[in-house]
């Protein structure tokens, strides 16, 4: 069995709202593991990897310190942390932006906050924003780890600076978008000096499989030959379509890798040109 010293590590949110859709990518790429009640690492049953399951708020300097090999985290807890990391690809989880708030109808800019009282839990950003505006700006940068959006009401703060995805937490308070700080979502990242690169490209690979296939169907359909061009248009495939020749010579079968958000009208296209037997078909995993 191999030793902890020779297994690579790489670490996942333990709780909260994006834990499930990451052991969902995790079980679609193979990487299948026992986790213990209680204990915070589980080894994979079939690679030398073992999951390290730490606080989101933590992974970016785990991994940048060398820690763990590798992690999945937010680009804006990279960001706050200073994190020195590779950024392997976008797991397209979690996607938002980090705004400023404020309550509705007094800011128009975040400039206008220069020197007034901003609540945060990202106070490294923050700082770094109106430093770049202003390096003799006097702004209060608070930081608190939960509930931001309260701060203004509470007569803490002007504004804040807090993630936004569908707006109704913000809405809720009171508070209206005034400015982006910057748009996030959930990447893959690893140790610039890990001693585990080849199984760094392994799991990449995996995880970029898994991302791929969940985002698109294959598409398989007969069309008339003398379409087949319009055809390979609507249907380009990821490097082409796969073209095979039928008993009637008149007709040709087209397989091609199609965006699941898409299909739909990309079947109402196929039938337009004359193509029959259209059959979507589920991709589970894939490598290219």
């Amino acid at each position: 069995m191999n030793t902890s010293e020779d297994r690579m590590l790489l670490a996942v949110p333990k709780k909260g709202r994006l834990y499930e859709r990451v052991q969902a990518i995790l079980r679609g790429s193979g990487l299948h593991h026992l986790r213990a009640a209680r204990l915070d690492v589980a080894p994979c049953t079939k690679l030398p990897v073992t999951i390290v399951f730490l606080p989101a708020a933590d992974i970016a300097k785990y991994v940048s310190d060398g820690n763990v090999d590798m992690g999945i985290t937010g680009e804006d807890i990279i960001a706050e942390s200073n994190a020195k990391v590779n950024t392997l690809m976008k797991l397209g989880l979690g996607k938002c932006k980090l705004c400023f708030q404020a309550p509705v109808g007094t800011v128009n800019d975040p400039k206008d906050l220069i020197g007034k009282r901003i609540v945060t839990s990202f106070p490294n950003i923050t700082r770094k924003f109106f430093d770049e505006i202003d390096p003799s700006h006097t702004t209060s940068i608070s930081y608190v780890t939960g509930s931001v959006e309260v701060a203004p009401s509470l007569g803490l703060a002007d504004a804040v600076v807090d993630l936004v995805e569908t707006g109704t937490t913000m809405r809720a308070a009171g508070l209206e978008a005034v400015g982006t700080v910057m748009n996030t979502q959930t990447v893959l990242i690893s140790n610039p000096h890990t001693t585990h690169a080849s199984l760094v490209d392994v799991i990449t690979q995996r995880i970029q499989g898994y991302i791929t296939a969940s985002q698109h169907v294959m598409l398989t359909y007969n069309c008339p030959r003398d379409q087949l061009k319009e055809a390979c248009l609507i249907t380009p495939g990821h490097d082409s379509p796969t073209v095979t020749p039928l008993d009637d010579a008149k007709m040709v079968s087209v397989t091609a890798l199609v965006r699941g958000d898409d299909v739909s009208d990309i079947m109402d296209q196929i039938k337009d040109i004359g193509g029959q037997s259209i059959v979507v078909m589920d991709v589970i995993n894939c490598r290219f």
